[in-house]
């Protein structure tokens, strides 16, 4: 019988008598980490995230969500964690700004891929115990997390075993192994036998990996596996890919089963659409080609998922529940709204409301009158374009200053406004709100749209903007699209 999940007395992460959900790329997002852990997995690895953009993430807070996320300098989110998994995920890749929301840091010796090899990682590093040993200590050493690491086996026993000797001294709290050699791939047997040399050569927890085609077929085989392979615990890839469910101990639910629940946390996390078809795409397997398959391929976004798997209600209803706590957030008193210098930039976490503002008045009006006023140049606006959901950020320099919006905005014109009601704020000039002490602007604008002199507002300009901002709009929204597709 397997025990939950349970802590050391050091409070560390336990890696004995544990099933656990090994790292994959594109798989171990968060949507396939909580419906593993749901089923009973104990333990859940993230991807593999080798982005050295990883190091340059900011670590956010995403209250409309209710996670964290880990965004890079271009706004992809490269990592996203939440409560429900915060004693049991495993972060694999060493940022230590991640520390305090993740339970331990791995380090993958396993992967075949091109980019690994090419850059000294992964199975390349298999080579070079030297360079292992001392790349682990370094870790251990540095981060206040349990550090673990997996290894494919090398091409004789004695070879095997002299390198997890010498991974055991550098302080590692478990080693997984993958029962093949480096060269071996899936249709090869896995060898139960060098995982078992491994487990009776050190005393640290032993994970046995590789068993997915040719021995776990059901849960019931897990601990067959185990046993095979004399290892503390167990580690599950494409048997839990293909129906995360085999982690249940009261037997697997259907494939359909597993996938509208994966398709509930991928709507309730907002993953991104492309990642939750390629994982949909596994679970199909040899249904990919069917009618639901294609349909599937032709999706373009969680709505469009949804749409496919009948699921267009729960859908729906999260949209609404997000929505209703996002306009909360906006209108929480507590949030603090004070200027803060980003760089040379002042922000402010500040939204345009359109129906705060009278008929034909903007912020961006008074901003413009302010300046002329100042005898100052007029304000230049620059704005960008999330590649992500398609949200606007503008910048708005006056008097050899800029200031923006942190938040982001639905549109070009909104952004502007907001960009327009962080510098009056700032300035402590009025921005025409309803009921907003009259500054004297709006008399003098009338006069002066009788004269013909006043430039119309945002809602009545002509749709084609004036040539060189849009020039400086469009290489920005390039510049920003083409790394989101990085």
């Amino acid at each position: 019988t397997r025990t939950v999940l349970m802590l050391t007395t050091s409070g560390l992460l336990c890696f004995r008598n544990k099933l656990a959900l090994a790292p994959m790329v594109r798989v171990g997002t968060l949507p396939m980490r909580l419906l593993a852990l749901d089923y009973g997995a104990d333990i859940v690895y993230c991807e593999e995230l080798i982005d050295l953009k990883m190091v340059q993430c900011q670590r956010v807070e995403n209250e409309v969500l209710e996670t964290v996320d880990f965004v890079a300098p271009d706004d992809r989110v490269m990592f996203r964690t939440c409560s429900k998994e915060k004693d049991k995920v495993v972060f694999q890749m060493v940022t230590f700004i991640i520390q305090c929301d993740v339970r331990s840091v791995f380090l993958s010796l396993l992967m075949p891929h091109v980019f690994n090899k090419q850059g000294g990682m992964g199975a390349a590093l298999l080579a070079d115990p030297d360079k292992i040993e001392s790349i682990l200590s370094t870790l251990v050493k540095g981060v206040s997390k349990p550090v673990t690491c997996k290894i494919r086996i090398l091409p004789t026993l004695e070879e095997t075993v002299s390198l997890v000797k010498r991974i055991e001294k550098t302080g590692v709290s478990a080693i997984a192994v993958h029962g093949r050699m480096k060269i071996e791939r899936p249709q090869h047997p896995v060898h139960c036998d060098y995982i078992q040399a491994v487990a009776e050569a050190v005393s640290i927890p032993v994970i046995a990996n590789g068993g997915s085609l040719e021995l776990v077929k059901s849960h019931e085989d897990i601990e067959k596996f185990r046993e095979a392979a004399g290892a503390s615990s167990v580690m599950l890839a494409r048997a839990a890919m293909w129906n995360p469910s085999i982690f249940c101990s009261k037997g697997a639910v259907s494939v359909d089963q597993a996938m509208e629940a994966y398709i509930k946390y991928a709507v309730r996390y907002d993953n991104h659409a492309f990642n939750t078809k390629y994982c949909l795409c596994q679970m199909l397997r040899d249904r990919v080609e069917s009618a639901m398959g294609k349909q599937l391929h032709a999706a373009q976004t969680n709505q469009d998922i949804c749409q496919v798997f009948g699921m267009m209600e729960y859908y729906q209803k999260v949209e609404e529940e997000q929505q209703k706590r996002k306009e909360r957030l906006q209108s929480n008193p507590n949030i603090d709204t004070s200027p803060v210098l980003d760089g040379d930039v002042v922000t402010m976490p500040v939204r345009f409301e359109r129906r705060e503002y009278p008929p034909q008045i903007t912020p961006k009006m008074y901003l413009l009158e302010w300046s002329r006023r100042e005898k100052l140049e007029q304000p230049a606006y620059e704005t960008v374009q999330r590649a992500q959901d398609r949200a606007f950020q503008s910048t708005v320099a006056v008097g050899e200053k800029k200031y923006r919006s942190t938040l982001w905005e639905k549109s070009k014109k909104f952004a502007e406004q907001a960009a327009a009601i962080v510098s009056l704020r700032t300035l402590g000039v009025p921005e025409g709100r309803i009921g907003e002490e009259n500054s004297g602007l709006v008399n003098k604008r009338k006069r002066e749209e009788k004269n013909g002199e006043l430039e119309k507002p945002d809602d009545q300009l002509n749709p084609e903007p004036d040539r060189r901002k849009r020039h400086i709009t469009e290489s920005l929204q390039k510049e920003v699209n083409c790394k989101g597709n990085l």
